[in-house]
């Protein structure tokens, strides 16, 4: 039997087991605790839009393995709070079962795809697998056949994500494009239901936003959505057809089908009703972190589903799958203060604070170089050295803190 099993080898994974390793450590406990993932890697989700995603993972066995954290290389297929049992399969497919005291439900979310004509042929960078898919397919444009739509991208969803790839799209393909001399025929078109670019992004930042689209010749194709594709046009809503040979959708997302199994309230998004101590509402033994989790955040804000919160919702629901077995109270979830920065491509990036999302303001290239420190230093979790993980792993420890608070 496993004391605290993790299941999901994401962000919030990660956290949770090492949070739960360094609680049991710091007690002198003995505990096992594995995280149970098909996956070998932790994939850096908030970079698949940038290019060459297959270098966007970092090895969990090289992060978790030496903090004395066993992996599980298998699927989760079933949960039974019940008899605390979960059932997976493994990469020979054959099924196995995993008894645990605690359990921390990981397992993320998903993109919800559409269901309309030529769906296959969309696009999205939810998963690794498929981002490297995208970039196969930017790759071999130049081999395409030539004609109208071979250098444009149609990218569905205007939020954070789709503004993200439509703005790097831009030197993606004219990357691929200029040694051809083609550079000039890159288009790409942003598409949205709203009758505004990044709604939910705040009104402070749409400007900033608007100006980096214009800047990079991104055309906008507002209150309508896409209906329909082929391999050569995208079809929307309002009756317009655009030639294009690449399209990306980014609009939804939706918890892990495991909550769905769980016997607890769930919101629209599918996560499941969590205390302030991230243990699901009316069951023993279950916690549940980053997108699986339906918390509160500052202010009564819920938490979303992104890396920002991800982090310290694994923190605590480790900590308090741990301490649960230790016989010590749970912490509460109290995140760092709610701040954006969103990546603009060649035309830079803007950062807002608060859930008002007021601008912030800095020198020349601030929110751009913010956008490469999150980036490529602090999501990404320290490698071969178990006292560092251990470290970052105390729920005091924000992830943009460089040290612990005394105690």
């Amino acid at each position: 039997m496993i004391d605290v099993l993790v299941l999901g080898g994401g962000f919030a994974g990660l956290w949770s087991a090492a949070a739960a390793t360094r609680l049991l450590r710091a007690q002198g406990s003995a505990r096992s605790v594995a995280l149970l993932t098909p996956d070998p890697d932790l994939v850096l989700r908030p970079r698949l839009y940038q290019a060459d995603p297959a270098r966007m993972r970092v090895p969990l066995d090289r992060v978790l393995g030496p903090a004395g954290v066993r992996r599980i290389a298998a699927t989760a297929t079933a949960v039974d709070t019940a008899r605390r049992r979960v059932t997976a399969l493994t990469s020979d497919g054959s099924r196995t079962e995993v008894a645990y005291r605690s359990l921390v439900l990981a397992t993320g979310s998903a993109v919800v795809r559409p269901e309309l004509p030529g769906a296959a042929l969309l696009h999205d960078i939810d998963t690794l697998p498929a981002a490297v898919r995208l970039e196969e397919h930017l790759r071999g444009l130049p081999e395409a056949p030539a004609g109208p739509g071979r250098w444009t991208a149609v990218v569905a969803g205007a939020g954070f994500t789709g503004l993200e790839i439509a703005t790097e799209l831009v030197g993606r393909l004219r990357a691929r494009a200029a040694p051809y001399g083609a550079a000039d025929e890159v288009r790409v078109v942003l598409v949205e239901r709203a009758a505004v670019v990044g709604a939910g992004l705040g009104a402070a930042a749409r400007p900033v936003i608007t100006r980096a689209l214009d800047t990079l010749g991104i055309e906008r194709r507002l209150g309508t959505t896409v209906t329909g594709l082929d391999a050569r046009s995208v079809h929307l809503a309002d009756g317009s057809t655009v030639p294009a040979r690449t399209a990306v959708w980014t609009a939804g997302m939706r918890a892990s089908a495991l909550t769905a199994q769980i016997p607890a309230p769930r919101d629209a998004l599918g996560r499941l009703a969590v205390d302030r101590g991230l243990r699901v509402r009316g069951i023993e033994g279950l916690y549940a972190a980053g997108d699986t989790a339906a918390a509160l955040a500052e202010e009564d804000h819920p938490v979303l589903q992104s890396c920002q919160h991800a982090i310290p919702l694994g923190k605590v629901a480790g900590h308090n799958a741990a301490a649960a077995l230790l016989g010590l109270p749970p912490v509460d979830f109290a995140p760092d203060p709610y701040r954006t920065c969103l990546d603009l491509g060649e035309a830079g990036a803007v950062a807002t604070a608060g859930w008002n999302r007021t601008l912030r303001e800095g020198p020349e290239g601030f929110a751009k170089d913010l956008k490469r420190a999150i980036n490529e230093t602090w999501i990404s979790p320290p490698v071969d050295d178990p006292q560092e993980l251990l470290r970052r792993a105390d729920h005091r420890v924000g992830t943009r803190q460089e040290s612990a608070p005394s105690a």
